[in-house]
């Protein structure tokens, strides 16, 4: 499956350096990589989130969902997120996929596709599948997979 071609916006790579940042503060764990999310509305950040933040084995963009007052306030938005968003999750948890259809996020921009180290992940094709804009930030792969070479073959 090729990508959505990449449209360039230039705050992309601004709040994808964001996430970045919130990816590296994830605490590695032998079975779940360390990914770093920014929800942004009207070219505004409202929340970040990171792997494992908040209790529950959390995931970085299920993180930036919580933190909001109301949902509705992600309808519409753009996830940045260091990593594909889950399709799936080990721990039986909803996958973050899920959680982008419900909020209604209208956009998705990442750094990179989820390895196959794990799981077989779906996440940007069931993004597309629901209507939200899928773009992948050309150039930020090795900053997005870095936090997890705990995990990466080599």
């Amino acid at each position: 499956m090729s990508l959505t071609q990449y449209t360039y916006d230039p705050r992309d790579r601004e709040f994808m350096q964001i996430a970045i940042e919130e990816a590296n503060k994830s605490i590695p764990v032998e079975k779940a990589y360390c990914v770093g999310a920014v929800l942004v509305q009207n070219d505004k950040q409202l929340t970040t989130g990171f792997s494992r933040e908040l209790p529950g084995n959390t995931h970085a963009e299920e993180c930036a969902l919580l933190k909001l007052q109301d949902i509705q306030e992600a309808k519409g938005g753009t996830m940045y997120t260091t990593m594909e968003p889950c399709s799936t999750r080990l721990s039986g948890n909803r996958p973050c996929t899920d959680r982008l259809v419900e909020a209604q996020i209208g956009r998705v921009v990442m750094g990179v596709r989820e390895p196959p180290d794990l799981v077989q992940c779906t996440g940007l094709q069931q993004l597309k599948d629901h209507g939200i804009a899928v773009f992948v930030v050309p150039d930020v792969e090795d900053a997005c997979l870095a936090p997890n070479r705990h995990i990466l073959k080599q």
